[in-house]
């Protein structure tokens, strides 16, 4: 209670005193960060990460990832379905998804997707997955925006005739730029060679796309985190930044961790043996949690990279950043219903110690509710 009362008072402060997100004077990039300042943010990054519990918060966005999956793999599906030879298309983008995805991962969602593949009326399931995913997919980002907010220690004071538009507005983005990945990593090979001869582009354009695929695909995600990283806190930042350090630290400890993490249960791990058929489940779950870890470091990352401009341009943010929130609304009626309880609490607390010094003053009840009369009435 008392954290949640300071929390909230400071998100008010921050309304009033801080300073301008590109303000005057103030360092504008990393670049300009001094070699201290970069050991300082990676250093507090990694306490922050702890000290906000980010694994638990993982936990959390690792539900929402599963609520949103199957939406959006019946979106992927019925377009695949749309654009011509499903099998084939999706075999093709199971095929790029597995230099990165455990295999027991994309084991789980195989059956799935193979199984919509051979369902009618593509188009029908294209609209019902796209609202499926848009609706399921904005409670990824609520809960990511919930997050966020805890990374830059400020409560959530936007309406919510503002947070949900805004957050509806930000899936449908993000939706398109999935869609984006999608659609790249199923033009290869066979489909890629098919529609370069439909647009009339050679062998050597397919080509140069099979070598620039990856690298558009890496770009577009980088995109998408920067979004997510910019628009979920309510914290106003600095101007946006396509790609972001923290982004690109996310992107990159996630190739890593989902490379490490399938390699260790290729050769290493006994979850078949432990679990059985419910390996691949377990194993899928802990891919999702660890990609939700990454993204929430990269937010730590970027989180205190800000800390150390302000430091270094001479703001006093030691102890907390100095961000203007986007909105107070929210937090000013929080802070009103949080002092409300605490003023109920308080009054029943003085009730009862009113009653008790009563009890001891008078043992035999004169400061009972009775009158004296009845009292007297009874003691003779």
């Amino acid at each position: 209670m008392n954290n949640e009362k300071k929390i909230v008072g400071a998100t008010a402060a921050k309304a009033q005193s801080a300073p301008a997100p590109d303000a005057p004077g103030k360092v504008d990039s990393p670049q300009k960060l001094t070699k201290p300042s970069w050991m300082f943010a990676w250093k507090k990054a990694v306490q922050e990460f702890s000290q906000d519990e980010c694994t638990d918060q993982a936990a959390a966005l690792t539900y929402y990832s599963v609520l949103a999956l199957f939406p959006g793999l019946l979106t992927l599906v019925a377009l695949v379905g749309v654009l011509g030879d499903g099998q084939r298309t999706v075999n093709s983008a199971l095929e790029t998804a597995s230099r990165f995805a455990p295999k027991e991962a994309l084991d789980l969602i195989r059956p799935v997707i193979e199984q919509m593949v051979t369902a009618q009326a593509a188009g029908f399931a294209l609209a019902v997955g796209l609202l499926g995913a848009l609706w399921s997919a904005s409670g990824y980002v609520g809960a990511f925006s919930r997050a966020m907010n805890r990374v830059y220690g400020v409560t959530e004071g936007r309406p919510w005739w503002k947070l949900i538009p805004t957050q509806l507005v930000l899936t449908f983005v993000m939706l398109l730029l999935v869609s984006l990945v999608m659609v790249a990593m199923v033009v290869s090979g066979p489909v890629a060679r098919t529609l370069g001869d439909l647009i009339g582009v050679g062998d050597s354009a397919v080509t140069a796309w099979e070598l620039a695929k990856l690298p558009v695909v890496l770009l577009i995600v980088m995109v998408l985190v920067a979004m997510l990283y910019y628009f979920t806190p309510n914290v106003q930042q600095p101007r946006f930044r396509w790609i972001s350090v923290g982004a690109a630290v996310a992107l990159a400890s996630w190739v890593v961790v989902s490379l490490g993490f399938g390699f260790y249960v290729a050769n290493f791990g006994s979850y078949n043996k432990t679990y059985g058929a419910l390996a691949g489940v377990i194993v899928f779950l802990m891919w999702l949690w660890l990609t939700n870890v990454s993204l929430l470091f990269g937010a730590e990352l970027d989180a205190e990279l800000e800390r150390a401009r302000q430091l270094q341009s001479g703001i006093v943010a030691e102890e907390c950043l100095q961000l203007p929130p986007r909105d107070v609304v929210g937090s000013e009626k929080r802070g009103e219903k949080l002092e409300g309880s605490i003023e109920e609490g308080r009054r029943l607390r003085l009730e009862s110690e009113e009653a008790q010094a009563q009890a001891q003053v008078d043992p035999h009840g004169e400061g009972s509710g009775r009158s004296r009369d009845s009292r007297r009435a009874e003691a003779n």
